[in-house]
């Protein structure tokens, strides 16, 4: 677990007592809830395949898979990722490069670079952002397809067709 922060006094090693987590409480007795989030530095570089139980933000650089798909994943602003993201929802202000899978909503802010696939529930996209890819939302299940049943000859752009046997007998007449 990567969330345990060491208090160090007067550049000695932490005794037991000394070593907390980011709620305030000894390692062994919290529990794991989806508040609860782990943080790659900038400084930190990651080749690999992440899975989680909680959210994650890098502010690193990360180039593999990561499959959190109850929890929220962030890509900073210095953040840089390259991979398959399948989390439950997505923000994105540094550089990702691939495809998202996300169960909820994907943020794009102004200061990002995507460039790949998403497919989600909802989009933003702020204003500013360079997005490069293809967008696929998932459909709500209560809404009917824009296009049921067999095309009209409106929809074929106003060209009239002919059954086959009508064009076999203009055929033979020529």
């Amino acid at each position: 677990m990567l969330k345990i922060l060491k208090i160090f006094e007067n550049d000695q090693a932490p005794s037991s007592d000394k070593i907390i987590n980011e709620k305030g409480t000894s390692p062994t007795t919290s529990p794991i809830s989806k508040e609860e989030k782990t943080i790659i530095g900038e400084h930190i570089s990651i080749e690999g395949n992440i899975c989680g139980e909680e959210n994650l933000i890098i502010e690193g650089s990360m180039k593999g898979k990561l499959e959190m798909e109850k929890h929220n994943f962030t890509v900073g602003s210095k953040g840089r990722v390259e991979g398959e993201i399948h989390a439950q929802n997505v923000s994105i202000s540094g550089q990702l490069k691939g495809n998202i899978k996300a169960l909820g909503k994907v943020e794009i802010t102004k200061e990002a670079d995507f460039y790949g696939e998403i497919k989600g529930k909802s989009i933003s996209v702020e204003d500013g952002a360079y997005f490069k890819g293809v967008i696929e939302l998932d459909r709500e299940p209560h809404r009917k397809p824009a296009f049921e049943g067999k095309p009209t000859d409106q929809a074929l752009n106003g060209h009239h067709k002919k059954p086959i046997a009508q064009l076999a007998e203009v055929n033979k007449e020529k």
